[in-house]
């Protein structure tokens, strides 16, 4: 007998019971979105390496150590599952010309695959919304995403979420610091390992990644990058949080915010929240204005950001906002030939007035026809015999009250079973 296969591991089913919540979540995103006026883009799953090579950086933790990466078979080409999907999004946006039509405001969502330890709030398919608004300076769009999540916690109903912001300025200003900063880290070498050495020759912004408490204190003490800013970079951060202040969005600067990927400057933000453990960002994103020029397109702004469903779906378990499955109206039993066809028939006539019917299959008498109908989870049993095929009514019968079966005409079914 051979083995059962399982997923592989950090790749995770959704089973009927949950695959309400994702639905509901789905749905308010859709409408949330649409309410400030983006477009769905659909996105492959696989790109070309190079895409995500060039604009997440190659001395990111994605690139060297995360992603699914494969040779195809019939060209030798390098493809990769894709890590994230703003590089996707600004690819998809260059190749079919969509910016000379003018700016462009668009969203997606789908999984995601990093190669990373799975643990809770961390897999290696995990699924994201994302949002990307391209052609706009800002630091109006930024705050506009801003203040559009929080309007979406609101939606949602969970609470204990907090933002974070950090600037990274221009390419000017962190080549400034790159320089402070890797004299200051050079000073500390013995207390560096092998990789953040490295990291400290080739990009030493991804020395503040990381995660080892015992560089806390170092990395507490490096210089900071907001002390580097020019004129122009300092106005952006002051524009958006006067912006974020006039719509009582609430935050806090947190200067050592980098984030993973190499394309942003200007603002970063996080989205957080502490009941999740140590995987508590439920959203990320910033500023991009250069990697529409690192794609091969005419430079033009843009910024963005993702939400990780996992995380907020679990926030909203934690937090008891989990909504209830839609559930079944009618389990529709029946026996006999004629019943059969006439039962067929008012099944879909049912469906027609908007209700959700289960034909029952398979057979069997009314008794065990009946124990499926009350697992169903079904609020009534339209019942149909010989009998009722023949006079053209049918037995209503509530599962979850204590009231008695009636024959009943098919016009007036809807009408009952919606309780009006």
């Amino acid at each position: 007998m051979k083995p059962t296969l399982q997923a592989v591991r950090g790749m995770n089913d959704v089973l009927p019971v949950d695959s309400h919540v994702w639905q509901f979540f789905e749905d308010t995103v859709r409408g949330w979105l649409t309410s400030y006026g983006y477009r769905e883009i659909r996105l492959p799953l696989v790109e070309k390496t190079d895409l995500f090579v060039r604009t997440i950086g190659e001395v990111t933790d994605i690139v060297e150590k995360e992603m699914y990466t494969f040779v195809d078979r019939l060209n030798g080409e390098s493809l990769t599952l894709r890590p994230e999907a703003t590089a996707s999004c600004v690819r998809a946006v260059l190749e079919h010309n969509l910016l000379y039509g003018g700016a462009q405001r668009l969203w997606y969502q789908g999984p995601m695959f990093r190669h990373e330890r799975p643990q809770k709030g961390r897999y290696r398919q995990f699924h994201q919304v994302g949002v990307e608004a391209l052609g706009y300076p800002g630091p109006d769009v930024d705050a506009e995403h801003l203040v559009m999540i929080a309007r979406l916690w609101r939606r949602l109903g969970v609470t204990d979420v907090a933002l974070q912001i950090n600037t990274l300025g221009t390419a000017e200003d962190r080549s400034r610091h790159r320089t402070r900063l890797k004299d200051y880290l050079r000073c500390h070498w013995d207390q560096l390992d092998d990789e953040l050495r490295s990291r400290c020759e080739r990009n030493p912004l991804r020395v503040l990644d990381s995660k080892d408490p015992g560089l806390a204190a170092l990395i507490e003490g490096a210089p900071r990058l907001l002390d580097d800013l020019d004129e122009v970079s300092l106005k952006h951060f002051e524009d958006l949080q006067a912006l974020l202040r006039g719509a009582g969005v609430e935050y806090e600067i947190v200067p050592r915010m980098v984030r993973g990927l190499d394309y942003y400057n200007f603002t970063v933000f996080e989205w957080v929240t502490g009941q999740l453990g140590a995987q508590g960002t439920l959203c990320a994103g910033g500023r991009y204005d250069s990697l529409v020029e690192q794609v091969g397109g005419k430079a033009a702004p843009a910024c963005g950001f993702a939400i990780g469903v996992e995380r907020v779906l679990a926030l909203m378990d934690e937090q008891g906002l989990r909504p209830e499955s839609p559930g079944i109206d009618v389990y529709l039993v029946h026996q006999g030939a004629a019943a059969g066809r006439f039962a067929w028939e008012l099944a879909e006539r049912l469906r027609e007035a908007g209700l959700r019917v289960i034909f029952h299959c398979g057979g069997g008498g009314f008794k065990s026809q009946m124990k499926r109908a009350d697992a169903s989870g079904a609020r009534f049993a339209v019942i149909v015999g010989d009998t009722e095929a023949a006079s053209g009514r049918a037995g209503l019968k509530p599962l979850r009250e204590l009231k008695e079966q009636v024959q009943v005409a098919p016009h007036e079914l809807p009408r009952l079973i919606r309780g009006q």
